[in-house]
């Protein structure tokens, strides 16, 4: 990175640990309007339960609808902390340092309002939800279809939960025992039980370091295998016929890191605009990961391309159909074009310019996009396809998401925002220790006329 100021550890407690020891302003209102959303969210969750699934806008033969969609949605923004952490973690990336724990725990939240959005909504009696557990009935003696992929689900997406969490919480350990140092009261008792005994030692750091590396490889086949799992979802359901491809576990993958990684650059832009962490979140860490982004839009949009080279090879009459209704006919025409020029043609043209790349508006702007157009893209996927499952199916009908369903799809945004919210209050959402690393590890060296600036590793 170009753009180094060398700092001391002083100043980097203080200005990280400002969000932890210190409340702004607009964090309390901040708290209070999502706290209402994502109260008001369950209290349509509520009355769905004691009215039944007949209050949403999910009918014959269109039965998965924006609950559904939320959950690949929000499975996909959950690559962002594998992506950023995991993997440039071990490519040893100088640039993610101050990025690695915002992308994790965009992940947690992710995951836990995937898990919301969906599975124990669809399921119509969530209190039943053991059944995935226990695939048995032991009141009844009925059993559930245990080759169904939602058998699946709950396994891969806890596995990957409780994965990134331990990703979280190791990191913390180190930044816990300097919080506990400052803190006073209660406060001071409470991180030093989370800090666990840290004093620093090499024996420590030895441990820390291998456990992140670990984890970091070991949860690489979980974040393949979930999105993989979320897309067997699709195409191994006999009824809608154009769900029937055996490109959609890459591509599902590739899309979920595309809007993954756009999130974290959504949230970069974020930190700096509300923290004031600019001498840390510099425009050398957008425009590293606006080039990556480059690369994943355009190996998700060869993805598409093949999707839809698959599906018109055949001249199958359900594929024919499934595409004709999404880009000849209101509305989902209208849906189409938006998805197409929001997830790929106005951001990567855009992002190819390096005063884009560099401009805390201009990623936000396009950040934004992107998920705006992976959101409709996931919805074009399963609202057309369930509306084409069969030519014999006993009810034509078209969806329109209701009041209740749009109020729980609210709901799941404001959570993640909740959740980040006051997981900056408790802890730092940069990482200290990574940070300080940087800073020991950082020279300059002289390379022809010029002096540039250089990482030391041992």
């Amino acid at each position: 990175m170009q753009e180094h100021v060398q700092l001391t550890q002083k100043q980097i407690n203080d200005d990280l640990l400002s969000s932890v020891l210190k409340t702004p302003r607009w964090w309390w209102p901040s708290v209070i309007v999502t706290g209402i959303i994502f109260l008001t969210g369950m209290g349509a969750f509520g009355y769905m339960l004691n009215q039944g699934v007949g209050v949403t806008g999910l009918n014959r033969p269109v039965f998965w609808g924006a609950y559904m969609v939320n959950f690949v949605f929000f499975i996909g923004i959950s690559h962002a902390g594998i992506m950023i952490s995991a993997i440039l973690r071990l490519t040893q990336a100088e640039w993610r340092r101050p990025v690695t724990r915002a992308a994790e725990v965009l992940t947690v939240f992710s995951l836990m309002s995937a898990l919301m959005a969906a599975p124990l909504v669809h399921v119509g009696r969530p209190w039943r939800a053991d059944l995935w557990v226990f695939p048995y009935d032991f009141a009844r003696g009925i059993w559930i279809n245990i080759r169904s992929p939602f058998i699946w689900d709950p396994s891969a997406v806890m596995t990957y939960l409780t994965a990134s969490s331990l990703f979280v919480f190791i990191a913390l350990i180190p930044d816990l025992a300097v919080i506990r140092d400052r803190a006073t009261g209660y406060t001071r008792k409470l991180y030093a039980v989370l800090a666990m005994g840290w004093r620093g030692t090499p024996r420590q750091w030895k441990l820390q370091a291998v456990a992140g590396i670990l984890l970091s490889a070991l949860v690489l086949p979980v974040f393949v295998s979930v999105h993989s799992i979320v897309s067997w979802d699709f195409a191994v359901q006999i009824g809608p016929e154009a769900w029937h491809s055996t490109i959609f576990a890459p591509y599902f993958i590739i899309g979920a890191i595309h809007s993954g990684v756009s999130a974290v650059a959504t949230l970069m832009v974020i930190m700096v605009w509300l923290w004031g962490w600019d001498k840390y979140l510099k425009p050398d860490h957008l425009d590293a990961i606006g080039r990556l982004l480059i690369i994943v839009a355009t190996t998700w949009f060869f993805f598409f391309f093949l999707e839809w080279v698959f599906a018109l090879y055949t001249l199958e009459d359900a594929e024919l159909a499934m595409r004709d209704l999404q880009v000849f006919q209101w509305p989902w025409s209208a849906l189409f074009i938006v998805f197409l020029i929001t997830a790929y043609f106005i951001p990567v043209p855009m992002w190819l310019f390096k005063s884009v790349r560099r401009s805390y508006f201009w990623m936000f702007v396009t950040t934004i996009l992107v998920n705006i157009g992976m959101w409709l893209e996931r919805f074009l996927i399963i609202v057309p396809g369930t509306m084409r499952r069969s030519e014999f199916i006993f009810d034509w009908g078209s969806y329109h998401p209701s009041i209740i369903e749009i109020l729980m799809v609210i709901m799941t945004f404001a959570w993640v925002v909740l959740g980040m919210l006051v997981f900056t209050k408790l802890f730092p959402l940069i990482p200290l220790f990574d940070v300080k690393e940087a800073m020991v590890g950082r020279d300059e060296i002289r390379i022809g006329r010029r002096v540039v600036p250089a990482s030391i590793r041992e």
